[in-house]
């Protein structure tokens, strides 16, 4: 049986209570939050190896909690999914650039939901074991273990998807992925995302790498490339 502990948060008691029954079915080990400020006294306390959050919050709203978790140290890599009410394209984007892992919207299926926690879950762990390797490609040096990276000797602070997507293209020069196929390298093909939103995280990882951004190169009606040459 799973044994990964998650922290839920939402005002709804009834969705506290669906969430809570269907995961614990599962054998996870769960703690309940109803407002944000609840949320990040529970986080900094006690360990959680995943956050399901809903953004509509009571005080402080789940986007402002989703920043608050990775920008400590501590829950920096602590994965999110957004269970929310609010889905329109620019709500998702705003949840990916932030960090989030995944996002469900509701009315949701708790089957649905279990398997995207199965599948982030998954990942998380297949990621702290595979992977470790230090790639350093051209002025880059990418730490896969530490989850850093440093461009010219700079270290870059670069979120969750940011941090993943660079890896992906960056493993493998001159090679050129799809925007599906970069979703399902960084995510799992069952991602719920758009084109733009994929175009939002190359627009903020080209920012971030400064004068290496360049690296990074549009191919028209395809997708992205990293360059095989400086």
């Amino acid at each position: 049986m799973a044994k990964e502990r998650i922290l839920v948060v939402d005002d709804e008691e009834d969705i506290l209570e669906l969430v809570r029954f269907h995961l614990t079915r599962e054998g996870y080990q769960l703690a309940l939050a109803s407002s944000g400020e609840e949320a990040l006294k529970k986080a900094g306390r006690e360990t959680f190896d995943l956050v399901v959050l809903d953004l509509m919050l009571p005080g402080l709203d789940g986007l402002e909690v989703a920043k608050a978790l990775k920008s400590d140290a501590k829950t920096k890599t602590l994965p999110i999914i957004m269970l929310t009410a609010k889905g329109e394209d620019a709500d998702i984007v705003t949840g990916l650039e932030i960090g989030a892992d995944d996002y469900i919207t509701k009315p949701f299926s708790p089957r649905v939901l279990t398997a995207r926690v199965k599948a982030v879950l998954r990942r998380r762990s297949r990621a702290a074991v595979e992977n470790t390797k230090i790639l350093t490609v051209h002025e880059l040096e990418i730490d896969p273990g530490r989850r850093s990276v440093t461009a010219g000797g700079a270290a870059l602070d670069l979120t969750f998807t940011e941090f993943q997507l660079l890896c992906v293209l960056a493993r493998r020069p001159g090679w050129v992925f799809t925007r599906s196929q970069i979703v399902d390298a960084v995510r799992g093909s069952d991602y719920p995302v758009t084109d733009r939103s994929v175009d939002v995280q190359v627009v903020g990882l080209r920012k971030k790498l400064g004068s290496y951004g360049s690296y990074i190169e549009t191919v028209r009606g395809v997708g992205y490339r990293f360059r095989e040459t400086p």
